[in-house]
């Protein structure tokens, strides 16, 4: 197996080492609160790499689990670049989207605690186990899976600290009920994943066989991150540095992949069904998510990579000039719903300056009109009207990323047009971000010359017009990384980490509802309400202003 796309067949070999365990004499010893048996999988290298294939499938439910599509999709809603397709209230109003109950707050408050920091301690508890020292076939080895579970430790702390602020540091496994954690300070949570990444970053492969797997570039590029956040900007430039002096990975400059011979740019390559990995010629891509239809674990059926169904416009609503029906569903498109609106300021403002000149903006990369498809209509094949009503400029058609669309209409029966998802594999780290986490650590050292080359590196890709050191800003480096990574980006943590969440969606949303509704406490989810009752043993503090 030389993906993690069959995560399903390791999963099963887990299910079965599992029973072969129950069957044991000693069934009934007590052991860590957890969802596999790690008594009978990780007694072996083989056994850990079939829990660390688990990790990988937990990493991805971030996007790909059921109860994940809001919380995915509320990353870039009610934000600068996009607000909720949809004219709920509840959505739309800051005071009731964030409350201690709301579904998508406590998902990822559980999907951290119970699956990613539960599986990723156990993977590190259980390696450091001295009686386990015989089943490596080197101490390197061992390290090196210990540094992948490390980088989903770190992975799964940044997030929270970008998200809730100070919680609470796991570290370890349990065998029984905790129920008296504490919260740590946000600089605490930081600098614990900081110390995970800079072990993972020393173990780590340069280069995996195994497409998805997490190499040294991953632990460096959000390492980066992360030392931006501590302030410690020279040591993010020196592990920016590590990933883009490596000789492995490049901006992709030329066509490649899959729609070679196919109308298109190098950016849009990048982002074409089959593209996302280093097989196909894509050395620019650095953390792969890994889907596939079809496939026991490959995340098919209703699950998916489900940007389309979520950025898309709910096209087939839309009427036309007669008040018929002017829109069914194609394959060219497939379905969104309308959930994640782009806002003005991303459609228009970011590219007023290279509107003609800058390739992500270039009809291969956004999708600015949309042709009736209904055949039954007169209008057939016309480019649409502009629409005047809420529900249709809102929600029905407008604008958008054409990263997000994929080949639904020649995958197999569990993904159509009508299932609003593909099965595209979903870049989480690449190396243009790369370049602009540096150009922002070189900017807060007070260096603009160098902020403003690492940009142009970006720019330049894009035959965008290149700037002086005098145009750097930090509003300028999140318009970039606007333009660059729309969809992508986890936009709202990117804000927070900044703090610049409150003040842009003031002055970009495009509901008023929700330029109004935000106030300065909501630049932090509330803790889960959940969370809190549980936690009988102490007190487990709620964020101001909830």
């Amino acid at each position: 197996m030389k993906t993690l796309k069959k995560i399903g067949n390791v999963m099963v070999l887990a299910v079965l080492l599992m029973a072969h365990h129950s069957c044991t004499s000693d069934f009934l010893e007590e052991v860590p609160l957890s969802d596999y048996s790690t008594v009978g999988i990780l007694t072996s290298e083989r056994g850990f790499e079939a829990y660390m294939t688990a990790l990988h499938k937990a990493a991805r439910d971030e996007m790909a689990a059921r109860d994940a599509s809001r919380y995915f999709y509320i990353m870039q809603t009610s934000t600068d670049v996009a607000s909720f397709g949809n004219s709920s209230v509840s959505s739309n109003n800051y005071n009731t989207l964030q409350t201690p109950t709301e579904n998508h707050i406590e998902w990822v408050w559980n999907w951290a605690y119970q699956d990613m920091l539960l599986q990723a301690n156990t993977i590190i508890v259980y390696a450091e186990n001295p009686e386990l020292a015989d089943i490596w076939s080197s101490e390197e080895r061992k390290n090196a899976i210990i540094a992948e579970a490390k980088f989903f430790r770190a992975y799964t702390h940044n997030m929270l600290a970008n998200l809730y602020g100070g919680v609470p540091i796991v570290d370890t496994i349990y065998t029984s009920p905790k129920t008296d954690f504490v919260r740590n300070s946000r600089e605490e949570v930081l600098d614990f994943a900081r110390e995970d990444l800079e072990f993972a970053s020393q173990w780590l492969p340069v280069a995996v066989e195994k497409e998805g797997r997490i190499v040294k570039a991953a632990a460096d590029h959000l390492l980066t991150e992360v030392y931006i956040s501590l302030g410690q900007y020279e040591n993010a430039v020196a592990s920016a540095d590590r990933v883009i002096n490596s000789g492995h990975y490049q901006l992709m400059t030329e066509r490649f992949g899959t729609k070679l011979n196919e109308p298109g740019d190098p950016f849009s390559d990048l982002f074409k069904d089959g593209n996302q990995n280093r097989s196909s010629g894509n050395l620019e891509s650095i953390y792969v998510w890994q889907f596939e239809d079809m496939t026991i674990g490959g995340q098919g059926g209703s699950n998916g990579n489900n940007r389309l169904r979520n950025w898309g416009p709910w096209y087939e609503r839309l009427t036309d000039p007669d008040g018929r029906s002017g829109m069914v569903v194609v394959d060219s498109l497939g379905r969104g719903t309308g959930q994640v609106r782009p806002t003005p300021y991303f459609l228009y403002d970011v590219w007023a300056n290279d509107w003609n000149n800058d390739m992500r903006n270039s009809v291969h990369n956004m999708r600015r009109e949309l042709r009736y498809t209904n055949p039954s209509s007169a209008y057939f094949g016309q480019v649409v009207e502009p629409k005047t009503s809420e529900i249709d400029t809102m929600q029905n058609i407008y604008p958008y990323p054409r990263k997000i669309e994929g080949d639904v209409g020649t995958l197999t029966h569990t993904s159509t047009s009508w299932s609003g998802r593909t099965y595209q594999d979903f870049i989480v780290y690449r190396l243009a971000e790369t370049y602009l986490l540096r150009a922002e650590a070189y900017f807060r050292m007070g260096n603009r010359e160098n902020a403003a080359i690492d940009i142009n590196k970006v720019r330049a890709r894009a035959n965008a017009t290149l700037i002086d050191a005098a145009d750097v800003t930090e509003d300028f480096i999140l318009d970039e990384r606007a333009r660059e990574l729309i969809t992508e980006e986890p936009r709202r943590r990117t804000l927070v980490r900044m703090g610049r969440l409150v003040d842009r969606v003031r002055q970009y949303s495009i509901r008023e509802l929700t330029r109004n509704s935000i106030q300065d406490h909501h630049q932090w989810w509330p803790i889960p309400q959940s969370a809190i009752d549980a936690n009988i043993g102490r007190r487990l503090e709620q964020n101001p202003g909830y």
